[in-house]
């Protein structure tokens, strides 16, 4: 497992990068627009991470500004720590095996999360293409939030 980002989630796109890049000092890596999907992803790397961040895409903060307005409460504005496994299946496999409820099972062979005794979400990407999609996952439903 390899660690990739740490998301949150800013009102204020502009107000944002002021304070994370010329206050904190934080270099913006690269960004995406999606028009279809109404948001903007920032990735940002401090200094010291950047040659090795050029290379791998990690390690990353994700700031998502959601063109749409919404207010964030009980810490919805920090967004989730995301890792990177071999076999996702395996990782949730092993993680149901240890009782850890899978929030958003990994149907599409790519992406899941689950929630720390916290409550943080916590996203698992599949290493390089997506896994083939197969049962239990891919019939098995959301639970809860994440």
């Amino acid at each position: 497992m390899r660690f990739l980002h740490t998301m949150i989630r800013v009102h204020d796109l502009d107000k944002s990068l002021d304070f994370y890049c010329n206050q904190l000092g934080l270099i913006e890596s690269h960004r995406i627009e999606s028009e279809l999907g109404r948001f903007t992803l920032v990735y940002l790397v401090a200094p010291e991470d950047k040659q090795q961040a050029e290379v791998s895409q990690a390690p990353l903060i994700e700031l998502t500004f959601n063109w749409d307005t919404e207010v964030y409460i009980g810490g919805r504005n920090f967004g989730h720590l995301a890792f990177e496994v071999d076999n996702i299946y395996e990782t949730c496999q092993r993680l149901l095996d240890a009782g850890i409820l899978i929030n958003r099972p990994p149907r599409d062979g790519y992406m899941a999360f689950i929630r720390s005794p916290d409550l943080v979400s916590i996203e698992f990407l599949q290493k390089n293409q997506p896994l083939e999609p197969q049962e239990p996952w891919l019939s098995m439903p959301n639970t809860g939030v994440w």
